[in-house]
Protein backbone atom coordinates (compact mmCIF):
# COMPACT_ATOMS: atom_id res chain seq x y z
CA UNK A 1 0.00 0.00 0.00
CA UNK A 2 1.55 3.18 -1.03
CA UNK A 3 1.25 5.98 1.90
CA UNK A 4 -1.35 8.65 1.34
CA UNK A 5 0.75 11.02 3.80
CA UNK A 6 4.38 9.59 5.03
CA UNK A 7 5.01 11.06 7.97
CA UNK A 8 7.27 7.65 9.11
CA UNK A 9 9.34 8.15 6.18
CA UNK A 10 9.85 11.83 7.61
CA UNK A 11 10.60 10.97 10.81
CA UNK A 12 13.54 8.78 10.13
CA UNK A 13 14.62 12.11 8.37
CA UNK A 14 14.60 13.89 11.34
CA UNK A 15 14.21 11.68 14.14
CA UNK A 16 17.92 12.17 15.90
CA UNK A 17 16.77 15.87 15.79
CA UNK A 18 13.68 15.46 17.41
CA UNK A 19 14.90 13.12 20.17
CA UNK A 20 17.81 15.60 21.25
CA UNK A 21 14.26 18.73 21.92
CA UNK A 22 12.12 16.37 23.27
CA UNK A 23 15.56 15.00 25.58
CA UNK A 24 15.97 19.32 26.11
CA UNK A 25 12.03 19.93 27.57
CA UNK A 26 12.38 16.55 29.59
CA UNK A 27 15.40 18.38 31.37
CA UNK A 28 13.96 21.18 31.95
CA UNK A 29 10.84 20.69 32.67
CA UNK A 30 8.87 24.19 31.52
CA UNK A 31 5.82 21.38 29.60
CA UNK A 32 3.80 24.17 28.85
CA UNK A 33 5.09 27.85 27.03
CA UNK A 34 8.86 26.91 27.64
CA UNK A 35 11.51 28.32 25.70
CA UNK A 36 10.91 26.19 22.95
CA UNK A 37 7.38 27.73 22.17
CA UNK A 38 8.99 31.15 22.49
CA UNK A 39 11.81 29.76 19.58
CA UNK A 40 9.44 28.84 17.37
CA UNK A 41 7.28 31.76 17.67
CA UNK A 42 10.14 33.83 16.68
CA UNK A 43 11.38 31.26 13.64
CA UNK A 44 7.61 31.18 12.15
CA UNK A 45 7.71 34.99 12.31
CA UNK A 46 11.11 34.98 10.27
CA UNK A 47 8.77 32.53 7.55
CA UNK A 48 5.42 35.23 7.58
CA UNK A 49 7.68 38.40 7.77
CA UNK A 50 5.16 39.21 10.46
CA UNK A 51 5.39 41.22 13.79
CA UNK A 52 3.26 39.01 15.74
CA UNK A 53 3.38 35.13 15.92
CA UNK A 54 0.83 33.80 18.67
CA UNK A 55 1.36 29.99 19.09
CA UNK A 56 -1.84 27.70 19.93
CA UNK A 57 -3.17 24.87 20.88
CA UNK A 58 -4.76 24.16 17.64
CA UNK A 59 -6.17 25.49 14.18
CA UNK A 60 -9.65 26.08 15.45
CA UNK A 61 -8.15 27.72 18.03
CA UNK A 62 -6.15 29.66 16.24
CA UNK A 63 -9.33 30.94 14.15
CA UNK A 64 -11.49 31.45 17.52
CA UNK A 65 -8.37 33.49 19.17
CA UNK A 66 -8.72 35.45 15.56
CA UNK A 67 -12.32 36.46 16.08
CA UNK A 68 -11.54 37.20 19.40
CA UNK A 69 -8.88 39.58 18.47
CA UNK A 70 -11.50 41.13 15.26
CA UNK A 71 -13.89 41.62 18.63
CA UNK A 72 -16.20 39.15 16.31
CA UNK A 73 -20.32 39.59 18.07
CA UNK A 74 -23.57 37.85 17.89
CA UNK A 75 -25.53 39.42 15.53
CA UNK A 76 -22.70 39.93 13.11
CA UNK A 77 -21.74 37.87 10.23
CA UNK A 78 -18.32 36.46 8.25
CA UNK A 79 -18.44 35.76 4.49
CA UNK A 80 -16.44 32.25 4.07
CA UNK A 81 -16.42 29.42 1.57
CA UNK A 82 -18.46 26.31 2.16
CA UNK A 83 -16.09 23.88 0.54
CA UNK A 84 -14.02 23.84 3.35
CA UNK A 85 -13.43 21.45 6.57
CA UNK A 86 -16.22 22.45 9.72
CA UNK A 87 -13.52 24.62 11.72
CA UNK A 88 -13.59 27.66 9.21
CA UNK A 89 -17.60 28.12 9.95
CA UNK A 90 -17.33 26.57 13.15
CA UNK A 91 -15.18 28.91 14.96
CA UNK A 92 -17.72 32.16 14.21
CA UNK A 93 -20.60 29.87 14.90
CA UNK A 94 -19.18 28.84 18.75
CA UNK A 95 -18.61 32.54 19.33
CA UNK A 96 -22.60 33.19 18.04
CA UNK A 97 -21.68 34.75 15.19
CA UNK A 98 -23.22 33.92 11.54
CA UNK A 99 -21.08 32.30 8.94
CA UNK A 100 -22.71 33.83 5.27
CA UNK A 101 -21.63 30.59 3.00
CA UNK A 102 -20.34 31.78 -0.37
CA UNK A 103 -19.21 29.99 -3.33
CA UNK A 104 -15.63 29.13 -4.60
CA UNK A 105 -13.85 29.18 -8.26
CA UNK A 106 -14.26 26.06 -9.65
CA UNK A 107 -10.14 26.22 -10.38
CA UNK A 108 -8.33 27.29 -7.34
CA UNK A 109 -11.26 25.57 -4.66
CA UNK A 110 -10.86 28.84 -3.16
CA UNK A 111 -13.57 31.96 -2.41
CA UNK A 112 -14.38 33.25 -5.45
CA UNK A 113 -14.30 37.32 -5.11
CA UNK A 114 -16.98 37.79 -7.93
CA UNK A 115 -19.50 36.03 -5.45
CA UNK A 116 -18.93 38.51 -2.36
CA UNK A 117 -21.28 41.01 -3.46
CA UNK A 118 -24.27 38.43 -3.36
CA UNK A 119 -22.90 36.92 0.19
CA UNK A 120 -22.75 40.41 1.49
CA UNK A 121 -26.32 40.70 0.45
CA UNK A 122 -27.16 37.54 1.72
CA UNK A 123 -25.98 38.23 4.87
CA UNK A 124 -27.40 42.03 4.95
CA UNK A 125 -31.29 40.17 3.63
CA UNK A 126 -30.64 38.18 6.99
CA UNK A 127 -30.17 41.33 9.46
CA UNK A 128 -27.01 40.37 10.31
CA UNK A 129 -24.11 43.29 10.09
CA UNK A 130 -21.16 41.45 8.03
CA UNK A 131 -17.92 42.71 9.47
CA UNK A 132 -15.16 40.54 8.01
CA UNK A 133 -14.54 38.03 5.10
CA UNK A 134 -12.58 34.23 6.31
CA UNK A 135 -11.04 33.23 2.95
CA UNK A 136 -9.73 29.57 3.09
CA UNK A 137 -6.27 28.02 1.03
CA UNK A 138 -7.76 24.86 0.42
CA UNK A 139 -5.42 22.03 -0.52
CA UNK A 140 -2.26 24.73 -0.28
CA UNK A 141 -3.24 27.45 -2.58
CA UNK A 142 -3.67 31.21 -1.08
CA UNK A 143 -7.06 32.20 -2.29
CA UNK A 144 -7.08 35.69 -4.22
CA UNK A 145 -6.28 38.17 -1.73
CA UNK A 146 -5.54 41.32 -3.67
CA UNK A 147 -9.47 41.12 -5.12
CA UNK A 148 -10.52 40.00 -1.32
CA UNK A 149 -8.82 42.87 0.36
CA UNK A 150 -9.76 45.28 -2.64
CA UNK A 151 -13.71 44.01 -2.22
CA UNK A 152 -13.11 44.30 1.86
CA UNK A 153 -11.63 47.88 1.99
CA UNK A 154 -14.37 49.06 0.04
CA UNK A 155 -16.93 48.05 2.24
CA UNK A 156 -15.31 48.14 5.25
CA UNK A 157 -14.63 44.91 6.43
CA UNK A 158 -11.56 42.83 7.80
CA UNK A 159 -10.04 39.80 6.39
CA UNK A 160 -8.80 36.92 8.38
CA UNK A 161 -7.02 33.62 6.10
CA UNK A 162 -7.39 30.71 6.96
CA UNK A 163 -4.31 28.93 6.12
CA UNK A 164 -4.66 25.78 7.59
CA UNK A 165 -3.67 24.11 4.74
CA UNK A 166 -1.44 26.80 2.77
CA UNK A 167 1.23 27.69 5.40
CA UNK A 168 4.38 27.53 3.08
CA UNK A 169 2.51 28.86 0.16
CA UNK A 170 2.77 32.91 -1.16
CA UNK A 171 0.90 35.25 -3.25
CA UNK A 172 2.36 37.64 -5.31
CA UNK A 173 5.78 36.85 -3.02
CA UNK A 174 4.09 37.97 0.16
CA UNK A 175 4.46 34.60 2.45
CA UNK A 176 0.86 33.04 4.05
CA UNK A 177 0.57 34.80 7.11
CA UNK A 178 1.43 38.51 5.53
CA UNK A 179 -1.83 38.10 3.13
CA UNK A 180 -4.50 39.39 5.41
CA UNK A 181 -5.34 41.59 8.69
CA UNK A 182 -5.09 38.00 10.44
CA UNK A 183 -3.58 34.54 9.01
CA UNK A 184 -4.47 31.33 11.14
CA UNK A 185 -2.51 27.76 10.61
CA UNK A 186 -2.59 24.71 11.72
CA UNK A 187 0.25 22.13 12.87
CA UNK A 188 -2.06 18.71 12.92
CA UNK A 189 -0.06 16.02 12.04
CA UNK A 190 -1.18 15.51 8.19
CA UNK A 191 -0.48 19.32 7.27
CA UNK A 192 3.28 20.14 4.86
CA UNK A 193 4.26 21.39 8.66
CA UNK A 194 2.64 19.18 11.15
CA UNK A 195 3.31 17.89 14.64
CA UNK A 196 2.89 14.97 16.48
CA UNK A 197 -0.32 16.43 18.29
CA UNK A 198 -2.36 19.32 17.87
CA UNK A 199 -1.14 22.70 17.31
CA UNK A 200 -1.74 25.89 15.41
CA UNK A 201 -0.67 29.51 15.37
CA UNK A 202 -1.92 33.06 14.24
CA UNK A 203 0.10 35.49 12.28
CA UNK A 204 -0.58 39.83 12.33
CA UNK A 205 0.63 43.03 11.85
CA UNK A 206 -1.68 44.54 14.40
CA UNK A 207 -0.90 45.34 17.83
CA UNK A 208 -4.40 45.38 19.55
CA UNK A 209 -5.28 41.61 17.76
CA UNK A 210 -2.01 40.19 19.12
CA UNK A 211 -2.88 41.61 22.57
CA UNK A 212 -5.95 40.25 22.66
CA UNK A 213 -5.16 36.37 21.26
CA UNK A 214 -2.43 36.63 23.45
CA UNK A 215 -4.51 36.96 26.60
CA UNK A 216 -7.65 34.78 25.54
CA UNK A 217 -4.73 31.94 25.08
CA UNK A 218 -4.63 31.87 28.80
CA UNK A 219 -8.20 32.31 30.10
CA UNK A 220 -8.02 36.10 28.89
CA UNK A 221 -4.99 36.62 31.57
CA UNK A 222 -3.51 39.83 32.39
CA UNK A 223 -0.29 41.39 33.26
CA UNK A 224 -0.06 38.42 36.10
CA UNK A 225 -1.80 35.17 35.83
CA UNK A 226 -4.28 35.46 37.91
CA UNK A 227 -5.26 39.05 36.83
CA UNK A 228 -8.04 38.51 34.12
CA UNK A 229 -8.71 41.09 31.71
CA UNK A 230 -11.75 39.19 29.50
CA UNK A 231 -13.17 35.66 29.26
CA UNK A 232 -10.30 33.74 27.16
CA UNK A 233 -9.94 29.76 26.74
CA UNK A 234 -6.96 27.40 27.37
CA UNK A 235 -4.99 27.54 23.91
CA UNK A 236 -1.81 27.11 25.00
CA UNK A 237 0.64 25.15 22.79
CA UNK A 238 2.97 22.49 24.63
CA UNK A 239 6.91 22.66 24.60
CA UNK A 240 7.16 19.25 22.91
CA UNK A 241 5.03 19.85 20.12
CA UNK A 242 6.81 23.51 19.71
CA UNK A 243 9.88 20.93 19.69
CA UNK A 244 8.85 19.09 17.00
CA UNK A 245 7.64 21.82 14.94
CA UNK A 246 11.34 23.48 15.47
CA UNK A 247 13.34 19.94 13.74
CA UNK A 248 10.17 19.93 11.33
CA UNK A 249 10.71 23.63 10.04
CA UNK A 250 14.74 22.82 9.32
CA UNK A 251 13.12 21.15 6.33
CA UNK A 252 10.34 22.41 5.55
CA UNK A 253 11.80 24.32 2.67
CA UNK A 254 13.47 21.14 1.16
CA UNK A 255 9.93 19.85 1.45
CA UNK A 256 7.73 22.03 -0.14
CA UNK A 257 10.00 21.86 -2.94
CA UNK A 258 9.76 18.14 -3.06
CA UNK A 259 5.70 18.62 -2.60
CA UNK A 260 6.18 20.73 -5.78
CA UNK A 261 8.08 18.38 -7.95
CA UNK A 262 5.61 15.53 -7.06
CA UNK A 263 2.85 18.07 -8.28
CA UNK A 264 4.80 18.78 -11.42
CA UNK A 265 4.88 14.80 -12.00
CA UNK A 266 1.47 14.10 -11.18
CA UNK A 267 0.41 16.92 -13.88
CA UNK A 268 2.44 15.80 -16.84
CA UNK A 269 1.07 12.43 -16.52
CA UNK A 270 -2.71 13.26 -15.57
CA UNK A 271 -3.57 16.14 -17.08
CA UNK A 272 -4.62 14.38 -20.49
CA UNK A 273 -7.23 12.56 -18.44
CA UNK A 274 -8.77 14.32 -15.39
CA UNK A 275 -8.71 18.12 -14.79
CA UNK A 276 -5.81 18.74 -12.60
CA UNK A 277 -4.90 21.35 -9.90
CA UNK A 278 -4.49 24.88 -11.65
CA UNK A 279 -2.02 27.91 -9.74
CA UNK A 280 -3.98 31.05 -10.07
CA UNK A 281 -1.44 33.22 -11.50
CA UNK A 282 1.06 34.54 -8.88
CA UNK A 283 0.69 31.76 -6.44
CA UNK A 284 2.44 28.96 -5.15
CA UNK A 285 1.25 25.91 -3.27
CA UNK A 286 1.93 24.05 -0.18
CA UNK A 287 0.29 21.17 -1.58
CA UNK A 288 -1.20 20.02 1.48
CA UNK A 289 -3.46 17.76 -1.10
CA UNK A 290 -3.35 16.94 -4.04
CA UNK A 291 -6.94 17.17 -5.49
CA UNK A 292 -8.36 16.25 -8.79
CA UNK A 293 -11.48 16.31 -10.64
CA UNK A 294 -13.12 13.58 -12.29
CA UNK A 295 -15.37 13.66 -15.62
CA UNK A 296 -19.19 14.27 -13.71
CA UNK A 297 -20.49 10.79 -15.53
CA UNK A 298 -17.46 9.10 -13.90
CA UNK A 299 -18.46 6.22 -10.74
CA UNK A 300 -15.98 8.27 -8.30
CA UNK A 301 -16.96 5.44 -5.48
CA UNK A 302 -15.78 2.55 -8.43
CA UNK A 303 -12.75 4.68 -9.16
CA UNK A 304 -11.90 4.53 -5.47
CA UNK A 305 -12.51 0.72 -4.89
CA UNK A 306 -10.39 -0.21 -7.92
CA UNK A 307 -7.61 1.76 -6.73
CA UNK A 308 -7.98 0.35 -3.17
CA UNK A 309 -7.75 -2.95 -4.83
CA UNK A 310 -4.53 -1.64 -6.49
CA UNK A 311 -3.01 -0.36 -3.06
CA UNK A 312 -3.29 3.07 -3.45
CA UNK A 313 -5.30 4.81 -1.05
CA UNK A 314 -7.75 7.74 -2.03
CA UNK A 315 -9.16 10.86 0.14
CA UNK A 316 -12.75 13.16 -1.03
CA UNK A 317 -12.12 16.52 0.32
CA UNK A 318 -15.06 17.33 1.11
CA UNK A 319 -18.50 15.23 -0.04
CA UNK A 320 -20.66 17.44 1.91
CA UNK A 321 -20.76 21.36 1.50
CA UNK A 322 -21.15 22.94 4.94
CA UNK A 323 -24.05 24.60 4.15
CA UNK A 324 -25.88 21.61 3.73
CA UNK A 325 -24.20 19.95 6.82
CA UNK A 326 -27.13 19.60 9.59
CA UNK A 327 -25.54 22.61 11.97
CA UNK A 328 -25.17 25.26 9.57
CA UNK A 329 -28.25 24.92 7.72
CA UNK A 330 -29.78 27.89 9.30
CA UNK A 331 -27.14 30.24 7.89
CA UNK A 332 -27.14 32.42 4.82
CA UNK A 333 -26.03 31.61 1.75
CA UNK A 334 -25.35 33.89 -1.53
CA UNK A 335 -27.98 33.34 -3.58
CA UNK A 336 -29.40 30.84 -2.36
CA UNK A 337 -27.39 27.75 -3.71
CA UNK A 338 -23.63 27.74 -4.59
CA UNK A 339 -23.56 25.62 -7.81
CA UNK A 340 -19.80 25.68 -8.05
CA UNK A 341 -19.42 24.13 -4.68
CA UNK A 342 -22.07 21.79 -5.07
CA UNK A 343 -20.30 20.05 -8.39
CA UNK A 344 -17.20 19.62 -6.71
CA UNK A 345 -18.13 17.94 -3.67
CA UNK A 346 -19.34 15.30 -6.40
CA UNK A 347 -16.39 15.18 -8.22
CA UNK A 348 -13.03 15.68 -6.34
CA UNK A 349 -10.67 13.20 -5.80
CA UNK A 350 -6.93 13.40 -3.62
CA UNK A 351 -4.10 11.56 -4.46
CA UNK A 352 -1.29 10.39 -2.32
CA UNK A 353 0.64 13.57 -1.14
CA UNK A 354 3.91 13.96 0.45
CA UNK A 355 7.18 14.71 -0.11
CA UNK A 356 8.53 11.38 0.19
CA UNK A 357 6.61 9.71 -2.65
CA UNK A 358 9.02 8.65 -5.16
CA UNK A 359 9.05 8.85 -9.08
CA UNK A 360 8.25 4.96 -9.38
CA UNK A 361 5.09 5.65 -7.03
CA UNK A 362 3.94 8.77 -8.82
CA UNK A 363 3.33 6.30 -11.82
CA UNK A 364 2.51 3.79 -10.04
CA UNK A 365 -0.55 5.97 -8.74
CA UNK A 366 -1.36 7.60 -12.41
CA UNK A 367 -1.24 4.05 -14.19
CA UNK A 368 -3.71 2.45 -11.56
CA UNK A 369 -5.85 5.81 -11.78
CA UNK A 370 -6.39 6.12 -15.87
CA UNK A 371 -6.74 1.87 -15.56
CA UNK A 372 -9.47 2.55 -12.95
CA UNK A 373 -11.69 5.57 -14.62
CA UNK A 374 -11.40 3.04 -18.09
CA UNK A 375 -13.18 0.30 -15.77
CA UNK A 376 -15.24 2.75 -14.62
CA UNK A 377 -16.96 3.80 -17.95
Amino acid sequence: MIPFIDLKAQQVRIRDDVDKRLANVLDHGAYIMGPEVKELEAELGKWSRTKHVISCSSGTDALVLALLGKKLRPGQGVICPSFTFAATPEAMAVLGASPIFADVDPHSFNLDARNLSAALQAGIDSGLEVVGIMPVGLFGMPSDMIAIRDFAQKHGLWVIDDGAQSFGASFNDVPVGKLADVTCTSFFPAKPLGCYGDGGALFTDDDEVAEIAISCRIHGMGKTKYHNDRIGMTARLDSMQAAVLLSKLSIFQDELDKRQQVADQYQALLSAHVITPRLTKGATSSWAQYTIKLPQDCDRQAIQDALSAKGVPTMIYYPIPMHKQAPYQRYPVANGALTITDTLCDIVLALPMHPYLTSEQIITISDALKSAMAEAK
